[in-house]
């Protein structure tokens, strides 16, 4: 006599024997779908959560670069002079306003700008971030298009932050996994018709 026919979940007589059965247990049985939809989700939902952490530390640290750079510019127009010793504590202000991010590899180019009746602008000191001159006096600027600038003084300063950024898709860390963050601010001088700098 040949094996006897199973009897399946639905009740149905199911010809073949075991096998047959045993296949179609396998292909009824729900259970771990739940380890294995959150085994594929987790890996994304992780992701998207630590991105958009690095994002909002980027824009809060670009809006602190900004802060930074506008600050300096906006100190340094409040007097007719100035010195290299004044230009040089500009870092610590820098420093200062990016709290609580440290700063490291950073660029800070602090420029004096005069702007003759003709628009014509030149440098007419700068001071860097290590107490050197990255601009020769005399040097020709150009400014924004859209600055209106004659007979002034202007204070430009260019602020460069490098940030380091966390990224979990393979074959991009290796790419891309630091980013620069800059501005560069403009602001006349508040009083006088230029801002002298002593030692510059």
């Amino acid at each position: 006599m040949g094996a006897p026919a199973e009897t399946g979940r639905t009740g149905k007589t199911l010809p073949g024997g075991g096998l047959l059965l045993r296949l179609r247990r396998f292909v009824d049985d729900r259970r771990g779908v739940g380890a294995i939809e959150f085994a594929i989700v987790a890996p994304i939902l992780i992701m998207a959560y630590i991105g958009a952490f690095e994002i909002s530390v980027a824009v809060a640290t670009s809006r602190k670069v900004s802060r930074a750079a506008s600050t300096v510019s906006d100190l340094l127009t409040q007097s007719k002079t100035t010195t290299a010793a004044t230009l040089d504590t500009m870092k610590d202000v820098v420093k200062n306003v990016l709290a609580p991010y440290a700063i490291t590899g950073y660029s800070l180019k602090i420029t004096g700008i005069a702007v003759d009746a003709d628009g014509k602008a030149t440098v007419a000191w700068s001071r860097d971030q290590k107490a050197g001159k990255p601009y020769g006096s005399g040097d020709a600027v150009t400014l924004p298009s859209n600055m209106d600038a004659k007979s002034t003084f202007i204070v430009r300063t260019e602020l460069v932050v490098p940030h380091s950024i966390l990224l979990m898709a393979p074959g991009l860390s290796s790419q891309i996994n630091e980013v620069n963050l800059s501005k560069t601010s403009y602001f006349r001088q508040r009083v006088g018709d230029a801002i002298a700098c002593s030692g510059c």
